[in-house]
């Protein structure tokens, strides 16, 4: 089962409302642009001062033109502004890299800052021309309309097929200072652990040198954003980044040894958790969320193959859309994940929202079990799946979703 943080204090992390405009010194915005017919479709985020920054990015051997600019641009971990547009992925084009170096020119000027410190994203259809004249069009709207309570216009403006924003912020206290932390990210196919196509933004006002953010946002990215799954495939322009401003006025955070860094690591697997939950239960077509939680495990690494693998497998999630307490599939899943276990000692049980759980295995064979009451539990909109090991005493846990005829119409015709 997820392990849960805490902390002496407990209080000391609070749910806020809010996103990357939570933290103090950052605005956002977000327009329609025409990358998109319609909807919201180019974001941007700033910090009114130069920002220590952080990303992590997709696995793919195939990268977005932006990633490799901003990938520049990060090399001395300093930032202050992200753009990002929707419907376009600005991946796979000859001037892929000449467009997003010029989008962070147009940013740069119109913020009077320099273009090294602008970071950039896009998400969309691969392969498809990107002009520079929706960005040039809609500059300077965008950042006419920046404002302290326009995250949300952010988090619209970065969507492809979601159904709905992703935010989620939290406050929590320091030795000498209160800091808040926020964050945004879209994400509803394509999703697959490594990264998928999702994008993370996340700001913070606290005070950390750039390095040791690096390391805590990677660290904590491994446990949440690439411990999701929604259909097995991974994009090209997927990337987590965080900027934080020291704007909370804390005393900058240094060394791994100080007690503040755990307090925010802990507070940053928070909101990186809710955010990459979300993009699992949007998943395209999803009608189901699915947290696999695997317990008493030999060790983390084992705790997580295996978790991975389950809600990875097609059969499982057509099995949970069906409804279909089909043990086999959830043992073959787990039989071909990379992990090595007895399986003549694995538990398995299914869990509804509201703790009704039924035994569908136990020492790694099936049992008699209530199928009417299984129906039932696999009919919940949020499913555990607890797998027992019986080896030790480490756990994980992976989230998914049940794959729907649906998904197949989706993508079917996505770029029509």
């Amino acid at each position: 089962m997820e392990t849960l943080i805490k902390h002496k204090k407990e209080n000391q992390i609070k749910e806020i409302q809010g996103n990357v405009c939570a933290p103090a010194g950052f605005m956002a915005s977000g327009m329609h642009a025409g990358f998109k017919k319609k909807r919201k479709d180019l974001a941007l985020i700033y910090s009114k001062k130069l920002s220590s920054t952080a990303s992590v990015y997709t696995q793919n051997k195939v990268k977005g033109a932006p990633i490799l600019v901003t990938k520049a641009h990060s090399i001395n971990g300093r930032a202050q502004a992200i753009i990002c547009n929707s419907g376009n992925a600005n991946t796979c084009n000859a001037n892929g890299e000449e467009i997003a170096n010029e989008v962070c020119v147009l940013v740069g000027d119109a913020l009077k800052i320099k273009k090294e410190d602008v970071l950039v994203a896009s998400t969309g259809v691969i392969g498809q021309p990107l002009s520079i004249e929706p960005f040039k069009n809609g500059m300077s709207d965008l950042v006419e309309q920046l404002d302290e309570e326009g995250g949300s216009e952010a988090a619209q403006a970065i969507l492809t097929t979601d159904t709905d924003i992703k935010e989620y912020a939290v406050e929590f206290e320091l030795e000498n200072a209160t800091v808040r932390l926020g964050g945004i990210s879209k994400g509803s196919g394509m999703i697959h652990p490594n990264m998928a196509t999702m994008l993370g933004f996340i700001t913070t006002d606290l005070a950390i040198e750039p390095e040791l953010l690096q390391a805590t946002l990677k660290e904590v990215v491994n446990n949440t954003f690439n411990m999701i799954s929604v259909d097995g495939d991974t994009s090209t322009n997927d990337m987590v980044t965080i900027l934080a401003n020291g704007e909370a006025g804390n005393q900058q955070i240094q060394s791994e040894a100080e007690p503040d860094l755990q307090v925010f690591k802990e507070a940053l697997y928070l909101v990186c958790k809710e955010l990459a939950i979300a993009i699992a239960e949007d998943g395209e077509g999803a009608s189901t969320l699915i947290t696999c939680n695997v317990l008493e495990a030999a060790d983390e690494l084992q705790a997580k193959a295996v978790a991975k693998q389950v809600i990875s497998s097609s059969l499982v999630k057509t099995a949970v859309y069906g409804r279909d307490a089909n043990v086999g599939r959830l043992l073959c899943a787990i039989g071909y994940s990379d992990a090595d276990f007895n399986y003549h000692n694995l538990d398995i049980y299914l869990r509804s929202e509201n703790y009704q759980s039924i035994c569908v295995c136990e020492e790694g064979s099936t049992v008699s079990f209530d199928e009417a009451k299984a129906f039932e539990i696999l009919g919940t909109d949020r499913l555990s799946i607890d797998i027992y090991l019986y080896e030790g005493k480490s756990q994980a846990t992976a989230w998914g979703c049940d794959l729907t005829y649906d998904y197949i119409k989706i993508n079917s015709a996505y770029r029509t």
